[in-house]
């Protein structure tokens, strides 16, 4: 006879992964202020480009930064890995003067440990390889793992704006069945913050706040039944992480523009690829690949 598996696990991955569901015990105003109190810490230098790095710029970390998501969507990573990874990589700039041919490789090393630390089934050396093009080796990865681990000291619990998208819509009064599509188009506001410079000193509690209040604008008119207005829903989430209400207002500017240029960005990326110029996202791009040269 067969051995039963417990909690419905299967033997090997199955089809559709099954995660674990969001534990409501965590959503408490302890939890909340205790990632307030530690946000802090894991915050970039926001002027490494012109005090640490000589050779990395503003325009490269973008580059690598768009092709980390690339790999992460393709993949079908977990929400949070992509914005972890960002994390550990412009801590990382922070404090360790980088080439630009080593940029690629530290953000695939940051994937690496972000998927160890957040995904059901982490991504593989000999995967991340691959989607550089074999540029690197699994030798190297495992290297640039070991440095970043290294320099960051060991401390790989950031806390990112996805940590508070749930505890914000919990708090404000917006009905339950519009949460589900307010939370993931509020986390698709965070992931594109993460590739954009303007938001690497950002402290994670603002740039979810104004994710959501972004979110909320951008969906009104789909959302029934929900009778608070943005400016409601803005002040409380500003007194909530303890912000001026203009710097919040201006956050969710910047996120709204944000989008705006991505929409766009999109749109000739859309054309060029039905003129048949496209490329497959698990091959480098040519621009990253460029900054190696």
């Amino acid at each position: 006879m067969e051995p039963q598996l417990a909690c419905r696990e299967a033997a090997g991955p199955p089809a559709g992964l099954q995660r674990a569901s969001r534990d409501s015990n965590l959503l408490t105003d302890r939890v909340l202020r205790a990632l307030l109190r530690t946000e802090d810490k894991y915050l970039p230098a926001a002027n490494y480009f012109k005090c640490v790095q000589r050779e990395i710029t503003p325009c490269m970390r973008k580059i690598v930064s768009t092709w980390m998501l690339e790999v992460c969507e393709e993949q079908k990573c977990e929400m949070e890995v992509f914005p972890l990874a960002v994390n550990y990589m412009d801590r990382f700039l922070s404090v360790e003067p980088t080439k630009k041919s080593q940029l690629q490789l530290l953000g695939a090393a940051c994937m690496f440990l972000a998927s160890k630390l957040r995904d059901t089934i982490p991504l593989t050396a000999g995967k991340l390889c691959i989607y550089t093009d074999n540029s690197i080796t699994a030798a190297k990865l495992l290297q640039m793992e070991l440095l970043v681990l290294n320099k960051l000291k060991w401390d790989l619990a950031s806390v990112t704006p996805l940590d508070f998208i749930d505890h914000f819509l919990c708090q404000l009064p917006i009905r339950r069945e519009n949460r589900a599509v307010l939370r993931k188009h509020a986390q698709t506001f965070v992931v594109l913050c993460a590739t954009d410079v303007k938001f690497v000193s950002s402290p994670p509690s603002m740039v979810a706040a104004g994710s959501v209040v972004a979110a909320v604008d951008g969906l009104q008119t789909r959302m029934a039944g929900n009778t608070a207005p943005s400016q409601e829903l803005t002040e409380r989430l500003a007194w909530t992480i303890r912000s001026d209400l203009d710097c919040l207002r201006a956050c969710q500017e910047q996120i709204e523009a944000l989008l705006e240029t991505s929409l766009r960005q999109h749109a000739v990326t859309t054309e060029t690829k039905d003129r048949g110029e496209g490329q497959d996202l698990s091959a480098t791009p040519t621009d990253v690949r460029d900054i190696s040269v």
